[in-house]
């Protein structure tokens, strides 16, 4: 009983990650908005093995985020900040949201795009444990060591009763050989 709702999740949004036409939406808005430029031009020295792309060594990461995040409810984590000579470009992503913001690095102007999905785009991500962290990487873990310890001992369980012990093996051998072949099958 304990395992009912971990399975009952994961296979439910295995299906609907099979057939993301069938419940897929989305919705993006953007907004506009200027910050203090000094934060992406500090002028800082560029650090000694610098390939000359890549200008984050200019730019006050953690306030542009933060100020971004504050600003416009954004949510998720930080996970991309690029910055090149002119511009910059910083994502949040969580479960079935996105959020990019694009600034101009003289006038501290930008954009922001947030892109929200539907439930279904949201479940499916925490199937994946896509843009989830840590909690969520914990939660998937005890849910395969869960669902393990059910099938192992549903397996076991078989030896136990004598009068299905033989159909329940015959059963379990035929579903491993469709198994392997729907595999061997989808693999080619």
């Amino acid at each position: 009983m304990l395992s009912l709702a971990v399975i009952l999740f994961f296979s439910a949004t295995g299906l609907t990650l099979n057939h993301p036409d069938w419940f897929f939406s989305e919705q993006t808005t953007q907004a506009t908005g200027r910050l203090d430029p000094s934060w992406l031009n500090t002028g800082s020295a560029a650090p000694e093995n610098w390939d000359e792309y890549d200008f984050s060594h200019e730019i006050k990461k953690l306030e542009v985020a933060e100020f971004l995040r504050e600003k416009h409810s954004l949510r998720g984590k930080a996970s991309d900040f690029l910055a090149f000579e002119d511009e910059c470009e910083l994502t949040f992503q969580g479960p079935g949201y996105v959020a990019i913001a694009r600034l101009k690095r003289n006038t501290g102007t930008y954009t922001v795009d947030v892109t929200t999905s539907d439930l279904v785009t949201v479940v499916n991500d925490l199937h994946k444990g896509r843009h989830t962290g840590q909690g969520w990487s914990f939660v998937i873990d005890i849910s395969a060591v869960v669902g393990t310890l059910v099938a192992v001992t549903g397996f076991l369980l078989i030896f136990f009763l004598r009068l299905r012990r033989s159909k329940g093996l015959i059963v379990f051998a035929a579903g491993s050989l469709l198994f392997l072949v729907m595999y061997y099958v989808a693999t080619r």
